[in-house]
């Protein structure tokens, strides 16, 4: 059964940076983009994954996919869904109330 877990904002640097050491590139996933003013969103379908990077300093998310960025500046709150073979969707909130959903296509499982 998965669960939903919050990433406190003192660990998305690490995080993420753990994500990249664990193969995150080779992964495939989707993006969908939950905004009020547009409605629900498909932005990437299915494209490998070439990283995933939080930058303290400009506060921003740089989710990288093959033919496909998606840069999500001032993230609010980031939660991950787990199963227990590992992370299956990153869901991030901007600071305008969108949530980007990030799904990936086979979960990813992060050290303990």
């Amino acid at each position: 059964m998965a669960a939903w877990r919050d990433v406190p904002k003192t660990e998305w640097r690490r995080f993420f940076d753990e994500m990249s050491k664990l193969k995150v590139p080779g992964k495939w996933a989707e993006i969908e983009v939950a905004a009020p003013e547009v409605g629900d969103q498909i932005v990437a379908e299915k494209l490998p994954v070439i990283g995933i990077t939080y930058d303290s300093r400009d506060d921003l998310l740089d989710v990288a996919l093959d033919r496909a960025n998606r840069l999500i500046r001032h993230p609010q709150a980031i939660d991950v869904e787990e199963e227990p073979i590992g992370i299956v969707t990153i869901a991030v909130l901007d600071d305008e109330g969108a949530r980007h959903i990030i799904r990936l296509t086979e979960p990813l499982t992060l050290a303990p």
